[in-house]
């Protein structure tokens, strides 16, 4: 269901702009254009689902986060909720390095940051979802070729495709899980650290690590302080089909419509090196099963390899393929509906952003000062054609 929306864009320079740039009517939860009526009868169930708090009964618990997929994304954006993960060993964090404080049917305590020196908390901010049908989409060939170019160069750019293995309980559904020729491990495209092959199972994961809603791909409740291993709906808590409902939903939004670009801010936004990580366009697959998705360039504003940001972004967590300074590159596609930037919303500008892309054994520092080398004009310029994407 469209809703419409008025939205500011962030400020876009160190010193404020003349106020913040109001963005009309641009509701992102809208179908992709040209969808035959069986996925749009999908995408319509699925949207109702995303918006659906779910209680106990329905399984929710014993530990959860939020009981909706809108309370982590409302309008299909990057809010309100996040996420905080611990880092520490592994003795003094025996229910796993999510902090879950809420509780229900039956438990008594939630799993929350013990007071150990040794632990490290950190936050992480939900992604958009809109855009994500595209990203799943994109040929994993183009992102081989990805690795092997910026493998060629000599500006400390080397990033490389997550790969991960299934470790789900159910199959994976082949049409959407893409890997190299010959390769039994997937590409990794979804979470911060890319440790997610498909919409199906990062579907399954939130409903599961988010709201302990056991499904097919996670069948066994999460570790829980009172060792309970079910909740008040005896036994898996979702129905495939509620599942792959949800997953559709977010994979057949379109992208967010934008105003045309300025060629000014693109030809800087290449000249810096931003380019290089944050690729304008993609190819998807020719053979999607999506038509509305197949053989086109997605504008996401991304590579999705896994990129190392160095000490000060170093959170301590190695998670599926990447070490705990690596982070799958943040596609900017609809940046402007964000109101905090950076995988843990450390930034609150554009500016803010670039900057903190800088620091010890960051792949992004010599991009970094290539913007600090900028005039002034030029640095308003680039960082406005960001803050519009």
């Amino acid at each position: 269901m469209a809703r419409p929306v008025l939205l500011l864009l962030l400020t876009a320079c160190a010193d404020p702009l003349d106020g913040l740039t109001v963005v009309g009517s641009d509701p992102p939860d809208l179908p992709l254009d040209g969808l035959d009526a069986p996925w749009r009868d999908r995408f319509d169930a699925g949207d109702a689902l995303f918006e659906t708090p779910f209680t106990s009964a329905q399984g929710l618990g014993p530990l959860f986060i939020r009981p909706a997929c809108a309370s982590c994304h409302a309008d299909d954006g990057r809010g309100p909720g996040v996420v905080e993960r611990m880092a520490g060993p592994p003795e003094v964090l025996p229910h796993g390095d999510a902090v879950r404080p809420q509780h229900t049917a039956g438990a008594t305590q939630g799993v929350i940051a013990p007071a150990d020196p040794r632990v490290v908390l950190t936050q992480r901010n939900p992604p958009a979802v809109f855009a994500r049908g595209w990203i799943e989409a994109v040929d994993a060939d183009a992102l081989f070729a990805l690795e092997a170019a910026q493998a060629a160069t000599d500006d400390g750019v080397s990033g490389r495709v997550a790969r991960v293995a299934w470790p789900y309980a159910r199959e994976a559904d082949t049409r959407f899980a893409d890997h190299r020729p010959g390769d039994d491990a997937l590409v990794g495209r979804f979470g911060l650290k890319a440790r997610v092959a498909t919409l199906d199972a990062f579907t399954a994961d939130a409903f599961h690590g988010d709201m302990g809603l056991t499904s097919a791909w996670f069948p066994d409740e999460v570790p829980n302080p009172d060792a309970l291993v079910d909740d008040a709906l005896p036994g898996v808590d979702l129905d495939d089909e509620t599942v792959l409902l949800v997953a559709d939903y977010v994979r057949l939004l379109d992208l967010p419509a934008r105003a045309p670009a300025s060629a000014d801010g693109e030809a800087l936004f290449a000249a810096v090196g931003c380019a290089a990580c944050h690729v304008p366009t993609l190819p998807t697959r020719a053979d999607h099963p999506v038509e509305a998705l197949a053989g086109r360039d997605a504008p996401l504003f991304t590579d999705l390899l896994l990129h190392d940001l160095g000490d000060d972004h170093d959170d301590g967590i190695v998670e599926g393929d990447a070490g705990p300074s690596e982070w799958r590159t943040a596609p900017l596609v609809g940046l402007r509906f964000f109101r905090r930037l950076m995988h843990d919303g450390r930034a609150a500008t554009v500016v803010e952003a670039i900057e903190a892309h800088d620091g010890p054994g960051s792949e992004a520092a010599a991009a970094v000062a290539a913007w600090r080398a900028l005039s002034h004009d030029d640095q308003r310029v680039l960082a406005t054609h960001v803050s519009s994407l």
